[in-house]
């Protein structure tokens, strides 16, 4: 069950929606009050319930609720049909309560007075504190757009830089991505190389091993064409010295018996030019023999300079190890 005060509050609000003037609502919710719920009205009361535009408006509805009152009152007054006790009585009656009511009225709009006064007064201050509030917020809010478009700048020019740095990025990765190709080409290139650097190489040392090859048996050959000469040579000189041995003697034999071998030393001066002859041609033979050999020391010279030759060559070509770090020497306490 609902209480007085909800029920009041109820109606005044369906009032509200019905009365949209501040007046007339204000001297509805005073009939409320007074015929319905028999309270009597009064001005903090009204306000309490309506809480409508500012303070003197409710005790102005009051008192012409009041004033309406009595009127009304008046009118039945003087009807001719009523008794004159009653119409005394009920003048005395509307007369006291309209005393009173206006009296309570007066009282309370002084008192309302009073504390729109102070209100105002204090809602001035408050008024004042909140506008220093409003101005410092001001200032603030100032100093926090300057400040917004300070970091606003610094963020654009954050961004501009940070997309010059995607652009140098990107070019700087173009330029590691071509310079790593170019590595991988030279890599591959290098490659190549070594393996035709090997293949030549193993062409050098079949060189290299086949004119050394070739050098020794041109120096065998010029070795055994050398003992061969010097046998020649020593053969030739020993039939020569034969020769001169068998002149001699043939020459004392033609001296001792010049007379006796005229026949002989006819003969043997044909077998003495038969024997210059075979020097002759034993001297042209030893002559050949050693143009020969020569022709075998010159040809062994140039085998042995063509195997210098790639054996500098292949030095050059051979690939040089890479050096070895040096140990440092820990040092003993």
């Amino acid at each position: 069950m609902m209480s007085t005060e909800s029920e009041i509050q109820s109606e005044i609000e369906s009032l509200k929606e019905r009365f949209n003037e501040t007046k007339t609502l204000y001297r509805e919710v005073c009939a409320l009050l007074f015929f319905r719920y028999g309270i009597t009205p009064t001005a903090s009361k009204l306000y309490q319930y309506v809480r409508k535009g500012s303070m003197s408006a409710p005790a102005d509805a009051l008192a012409r609720f009041w004033e309406e009152l009595r009127g009304k009152a008046r009118v039945q007054i003087d009807h001719p049909d009523l008794p004159e006790a009653l119409k005394a009585a009920t003048a005395d009656a509307v007369q006291t309560i309209w005393s009173q009511a206006t009296e309570l009225a007066r009282t309370e709009l002084a008192s309302l007075r009073v504390e729109t006064q102070a209100e105002s007064t204090k809602a001035l201050a408050d008024l004042g504190a909140e506008q220093e509030r409003a101005d410092a917020l001001e200032a603030c809010a100032r100093e926090l757009q300057s400040r917004l478009d300070e970091l606003a700048a610094q963020l654009q020019q954050r961004s501009a830089d940070l997309e010059d740095e995607r652009r140098g990025h990107a070019a700087t990765t173009a330029r590691t991505e071509a310079l790593q190709r170019q590595v991988g080409e030279l890599q591959a290139q290098h490659e190549r190389t070594r393996a035709d650097f090997g293949v030549e190489l193993d062409k050098g040392r079949a060189a290299i091993e086949a004119a050394n090859e070739r050098a020794g048996g041109a120096e065998r050959r010029a070795l055994r064409e050398i003992e061969q000469e010097r046998a020649g040579r020593a053969a030739a000189e020993k039939q020569l010295e034969g020769v001169r041995t068998k002149l001699v003697e043939t020459e004392r034999q033609s001296q001792a018996k010049a007379l006796e071998f005229v026949t002989a030393n006819t003969r043997a001066s044909s077998e003495l030019d038969a024997a210059k002859t075979a020097v002759k041609h034993l001297t042209a033979a030893c002559d050949a023999q050693g143009q020969q050999l020569q022709n075998a020391l010159q040809q062994a010279s140039q085998f042995k300079a063509e195997a210098d030759t790639l054996r500098s060559l292949v030095e050059q070509f051979k690939p040089v190890a890479p050096a070895k770090p040096a140990r440092s020497k820990r040092s003993t306490g």
